[in-house]
């Protein structure tokens, strides 16, 4: 008893603030993966009942590093979540090929929104507590064991509501779409070689590799997530859905080329009414396209693409097939703009979209 009470009275050893974080970590460890890791790899394979190969390919496809034989890296949580898996496959509801394709689905989108969190996070705490980026980082690890509920609840809820509208869009709508494309490309056909019909949009910042090298790297990033935002928020409201940013650009499609329209000119209005942002160039065409991996392809998408570097700055630009299918609607004018010739497309000829009768698209 008085070694115990000699040893409480003692000073205990003062924590660096790295063996903090690390203790910090290891906490957040055990709660984020259900537990200790005791498990290998094999074993892993093994409590789910199927090869060690197989497991590997819905791990990789997961995003998972590889890892070793003798590597005690796993949890009766992740076993779980094979079995799930692969219990899809045996019961023949999906096939080996879709499950790992699902499962890609799964880690590259969460990957991406993990990143996207913790630095929205980082940056909050910069700023509301004034303190430097390497704190924010320590002080998130321990903050986050009471956000980590909320943000499963907020997780599911919204994949439920995407997949619910994802449904609507590719497999209930996308015989609507196809049968308004008679001023498509490929008329309508149901036998053409790409299945949706959509409305491509590319949206550009002006002058953005300039801008980037006279801007500190705060003052980049608050540029470039004011565009996103503003972009996300416009497409949005116009039905549309936003596939992708890269950097200083951000690609949408939508269901009809009147959509379309009206998502571009709110677009090239919002850049040029904003005092922060540069004005952009806009562009869009109506065709088939392929949508693979969370992601769409096809020549529509290559031609939008090539007509976003055409558009003059503040402008929507459109090919004369596009202004067809909007010829009639005064919401829109049209203005024809002389031939150019687009490797792969050869003679194109553009046209310039503006605002006819009507407000646009009403942001709240």
């Amino acid at each position: 008893m008085d070694e115990d009470n000699r040893q409480a009275r003692e000073p205990q050893p003062t924590l660096t603030p790295q063996q903090e974080a690390r203790l910090d970590a290891k906490a957040l460890e055990l709660e984020l993966l259900g537990g200790e890791r005791r498990l290998r790899r094999r074993e892993v394979a093994a409590g789910a009942g199927v090869s060690l190969l197989s497991a590997r390919k819905l791990w990789r496809a997961m995003g998972f590093p590889n890892l070793g034989d003798e590597d005690v890296a796993f949890t009766e949580r992740d076993q779980e979540a094979l079995t799930t898996v692969l219990n899809l496959v045996r019961d023949g509801h999906l096939t080996e090929e879709a499950a790992i394709s699902v499962s890609r689905a799964i880690g590259q989108m969460t990957d991406r929104m993990v990143v996207w969190q913790v630095e929205a996070l980082v940056e909050d705490l910069v700023a509301e507590r004034g303190v430097s980026d390497a704190d924010a980082r320590r002080s998130l690890i321990r903050e986050l064991p009471a956000l980590i509920e909320p943000l499963e609840t907020m997780l599911v809820y919204s994949w439920r509501r995407q997949l619910n509208a994802g449904v609507q869009r590719l497999a209930l709508r996308a015989q609507e779409g196809l049968e308004s494309s008679a001023h498509g490309r490929d008329g309508g056909e149901d036998d053409a070689p790409l299945p949706l019909a959509r409305a491509v949009g590319f949206a550009d910042l002006v002058s953005y590799t300039s801008l980037s090298r006279r801007m500190n790297e705060k003052t980049l990033a608050a540029l470039v997530q004011r565009f996103e935002n503003k972009c996300a928020e416009i497409i949005s409201v116009g039905g549309g859905r936003l596939v992708k940013t890269v950097g200083d650009e951000v690609l949408f499609n939508c269901e009809t080329p009147v959509a379309g329209a009206e998502i571009s000119l709110a677009l090239a209005e919002a850049m040029a009414e904003d005092d922060l942002l540069p004005d952009a160039r806009v562009s869009m065409v109506w065709g088939r396209v392929l949508s693979r991996l969370g992601d769409i392809y096809g020549p529509t998408v290559n031609l939008a693409a090539r007509l976003t570097a055409l558009a003059e700055p503040g402008t929507v630009l459109i090919d004369a097939t596009t202004a067809a299918s909007l010829n009639s609607d005064e919401r829109f004018v049209l203005i024809p703009q002389k031939v150019q010739h687009i490797r792969g497309f050869g003679e194109i000829h553009p046209v310039t979209l503006a605002r006819g009768r009507g407000e646009g698209l009403v942001l709240d």
